[in-house]
């Protein structure tokens, strides 16, 4: 089962219900993803198993990025040792910044985007056009309620600019926060479906013209903090009434010099969870 956010085919209206692979029921009196992360776990189970709304065949629904309302999507930055050895490489200054935070009790989280301007699966994504090197960066995401449950698990691009943060790491949000810059879903898979997040496959597929350009698999087994402790860490002096979003961190990182280019298509996989394709544009996209 999966929770999706749809444009229901009776209404034309935004709308939340649960995928059966065969169905998608729509969840009454929900009509956000936000609402429904105000629940407590358990009640939201529930309201899922109980889905008694109108049915529409899953083929026939427009998925929607399971992100809205007060929702935020936020980010922890090197919790591999791939990620940890990327970002010390492309480094000019401050190299040692990263070595340290990989071992560090405390986390590197930061601030990703607001709801309304997370692209879904389909939608395009773009890097700046005053940037010379960007990437993907294919993260689980963990989807936490108003109490910091993880309640679910989703697919995250935090698509970044290796040349603005390289020069300086107090350049983060300009190469992590921007129009463009950031894709989840296509949908979430409910936590008490998977068995073992930490055994999940993820691959990326970047193809350019019809050609693979890059691809790689990793694993989840390969995190170095612990789900919990970085969900613990975004909600210790925060509050998220209508739940968040939070990106892992990333395993999968292409070497220098390589580029994401206008006309690209990144496609993101990961088992038990879902796939994430989105095409690639340069500057705003319009």
């Amino acid at each position: 089962m999966h929770i999706v956010r749809f444009t229901s085919p009776l209404t034309g209206a935004d709308a939340v219900g649960v995928d059966d692979g065969e169905h998608v029921t729509e969840l009454s009196g929900i009509t956000t993803v936000g609402e429904l992360l105000r629940l407590p776990a358990a009640e939201l189970r529930e309201r899922c198993a109980a889905a008694d709304g109108p049915a529409h065949p899953s083929a026939a629904v427009a998925r929607l990025a399971p992100v809205d309302a007060r929702m935020e999507v936020w980010a922890a930055g090197v919790t591999y040792r791939r990620s940890r050895e990327a970002r010390v490489l492309e480094s000019e200054r401050a190299a040692d910044v990263y070595e340290l935070v990989y071992d560090a009790e405390r986390p590197e989280l930061f601030f990703k985007s607001v709801a309304w301007k997370v692209s879904g699966d389909g939608g395009r994504i773009s890097v700046r056009a005053d940037s010379e090197i960007d990437v993907p960066e294919p993260e689980l995401g963990l989807v936490l309620n108003a109490s910091g449950e993880i309640v679910g698990y989703t697919v995250v691009n935090d698509v970044s600019s290796r040349t603005i943060e390289g020069v300086n790491p107090l350049y983060l949000p300009q190469a992590k926060i921007y129009l463009g810059g950031c894709a989840v879903g296509p949908a979430i898979r409910p936590a008490w479906e998977v068995a073992d997040p930490y055994a999940l496959d993820i691959t990326l597929t970047i193809t350019r013209a019809g050609e693979t350009v890059w691809d790689g698999k990793a694993s989840t087994s390969q995190l170095h903090r612990r789900l919990d402790e970085l969900a613990g860490y975004l909600y210790r002096a925060d509050l998220f009434p209508d739940g968040a979003v939070l990106a892992t961190g990333t395993c999968l990182v292409p070497d220098l010099p390589f580029t994401l280019e206008d006309g690209d298509t990144v496609t993101i996989g990961i088992s038990e969870i879902g796939t994430l394709a989105t095409p690639v544009v340069r500057g705003l996209p319009t």
